[in-house]
């Protein structure tokens, strides 16, 4: 297994590099979508909860109401416990939206609790070449690199995280757990 890992370290420090300087998805989305970026960048803590959440509820929106159907079946099927039938329906919602980055997010999230790594690794850098600033993609990146051991990795994602949402907690957990395990290993 460790023979993969210079592969992936590569592979996954190219992709974060293409996230970094891509463009937003859609011009319609982006305008509505830039002002809530900006508003989270510059918000101050009390703000940014609810700009985060704006944020989201917009990239939650696929466009059809079909579609929001079986992210909401999803989302639920994973809430139940039942990530085989969650897997099912955002492979339905990924198959009918290809377009869509939160069916690929969600999707991810699904591979990555029954462990199947690839899938989730694939999907996410799915979602965040649809849609580079969705900051919980890139959180869940982090998640991910973190399970598979590239600590380093994954520090860069959530670097990236706060970059975009300052205020993301979880992120800013992380960040304190990975310093505090990358400096340690320096000593």
């Amino acid at each position: 297994m460790s023979a993969d890992r210079p592969s992936l370290n590569s592979t996954v420090t190219a992709f974060l590099l293409a996230v970094l300087f891509s463009v937003p998805l859609s011009a319609e989305e982006g305008r509505r979508l830039d002002t809530l970026y900006a508003q989270l960048k510059q918000a101050e803590a009390a703000d940014a909860k609810r700009i985060a959440s704006e944020i989201q509820l917009e990239q939650s929106k696929s466009g059809s109401a079909a579609m929001d159907l079986l992210l909401k079946r999803g989302r639920d099927a994973m809430e139940a416990g039942d990530f085989d039938l969650a897997i099912e329906h955002l492979t339905a919602l990924t198959d009918h939206a290809p377009d869509f980055a939160e069916g690929w997010h969600a999707r991810a999230i699904a591979y990555a609790r029954v462990e199947l790594y690839g899938p989730a690794l694939g999907d996410v850098e799915r979602a965040l070449a649809l849609n580079p600033r969705h900051f919980d993609a890139i959180a869940s990146l982090g998640a991910l690199l973190e399970e598979v051991g590239q600590d380093q990795l994954a520090h860069e994602a959530y670097t990236q995280v706060l970059a975009i949402h300052p205020y993301f907690e979880d992120v800013t957990t992380a960040l304190g757990r990975l310093d505090a395990e990358l400096g340690g290993s320096d000593i």
